[in-house]
């Protein structure tokens, strides 16, 4: 008997308030990197209206021109234009930022005593997934979702000027027995000028974005195309919503397709397991399905600050595996250093690579010679075979 499910995913431009935060806090994030590598960084952004606010807290040698890096940042994702309400140029800044709590640092940097080795940076559990559904080993829906927001955008920086920065995709997608069949739905909501003719904004998204986008073949007949489904969307950005860092932990990683363990990465430096722990997860799980030892894999790590070895190490291949999930467990734990001072070492995470990061996602996505996405790398596979 066939079994049918439709499953949805969404995503969010660069210019959505919740990734302006996320990219200023990594811009933030990477400046400090770059001058001192073993900054501890720990930054928040809120965005409303034409307000920036920066709160956390930071121990860091480098010297970084906060200001700069913010407004540099806005200009970059296409915030130009005073009359949007929210602007790089005229924007108003406000810094609230302390160094590293002692009871943090205490458990985290390596000395000798009970800390000997680097410890977590926090008490947490963290989900790395992959399946084989996709060329980026990610579920189709949010792989999709992605990639609709990111077309966008580059017609937005190539010449379609009435389209503005703020915009959410939405992607459903048919499954026949496990197996993406169709896509049945697809959601765009894009900010755009004053008075533009919405007929004419629905028709460029359905040719120039959606079908140059999608797959021919998974195109039914029957999708349905919702675009601009309130109508006119002219007030957008930090104007239309509040935007704070971290808010968009589905969209960053597996879009709901996946489990995720709450914590978000956006302005955190890779002491703190929230990220580097999610990273590594995602680096064993792709390594796995890569191999072809599984269709699918979910890997749990959990971690308790202070300490540097994970307190479990959970493997799920949802009996698509060849070998055993205990046995995929083991080979883990014995060829694979998932200690915070492993992770960043294995995964070479003490460079400036995380801007790139906050916006369409931080897994699927190709390894740059920069050293960006360096976990989707599939260099792995032979410890599985």
């Amino acid at each position: 008997m066939t079994k049918k499910y439709s499953f949805t995913s969404e995503s969010v431009s660069e210019g959505h308030p919740d990734k302006i935060a996320d990219q200023i806090s990594d811009a933030i994030l990477d400046a400090h990197l770059d001058n001192d590598a073993h900054s501890r960084i720990a930054i928040e952004t809120l965005v409303k209206n034409n307000d920036v606010v920066l709160a956390g807290e930071i121990t860091s040698n480098a010297q970084v021109d906060y200001s700069k890096i913010v407004r540099d940042t806005i200009k970059q994702i296409g915030y130009t234009e005073k009359e949007l309400g929210f602007d790089d140029k005229t924007c108003n800044i406000t810094e609230l930022i302390s160094a590293q709590s002692n009871d943090i640092s205490v458990g985290v940097n390596e000395k000798d005593g009970k800390y000997s080795e680097q410890g977590a940076g926090d008490q947490g559990l963290m989900f790395g997934f992959a399946c084989n559904e996709t060329e980026s080993l990610m579920p189709m829906p949010i792989d999709l979702s992605h990639k609709l927001v990111n077309n966008l955008s580059q017609k937005r920086k190539n010449g379609a000027s009435f389209l503005k920065p703020d915009a959410k995709s939405q992607v459903t997608v048919e499954y026949l027995n496990g197996v993406p069949n169709k896509v049945t739905d697809i959601v765009i909501s894009t900010q755009h000028e004053k008075d533009f003719d919405q007929k004419k904004l629905e028709e460029f998204i359905i040719e120039e974005v959606i079908k140059t986008t999608i797959p021919k073949e998974l195109l039914s007949k029957d999708c349905r195309y919702l675009i601009n489904p309130t109508g006119v969307f002219v007030i957008g950005g930090p104007v239309g919503d509040c935007g704070l860092t971290g808010r968009k932990i589905i969209v960053d990683t597996y879009g709901g397709y996946g489990r995720h363990g709450g914590g978000a990465f956006s302005g955190k430096d890779p002491s703190k397991v929230d990220r580097s722990g999610a990273y590594i997860a995602r680096y064993v799980a792709k390594n796995i399905v890569k191999s072809n030892v599984a269709d699918k894999c979910e890997i749990q790590i959990s971690y308790a600050i202070g300490y540097s070895k994970p307190v479990s190490v959970y493997v799920n291949t949802f009996n698509t595996g060849k070998i055993s999930d205990n046995e995929i467990t083991d080979i883990i734990n014995k060829n694979i250093d998932l200690t915070p001072k492993g992770i960043v070492t294995t995964l070479n995470l003490l460079k400036p690579i995380y801007q790139a990061t906050a916006s369409y996602g931080h897994f699927g996505r190709t390894p740059t010679d920069k050293g960006e996405f360096s976990w989707e790398k599939t260099n792995l596979t032979g410890l599985f075979n």
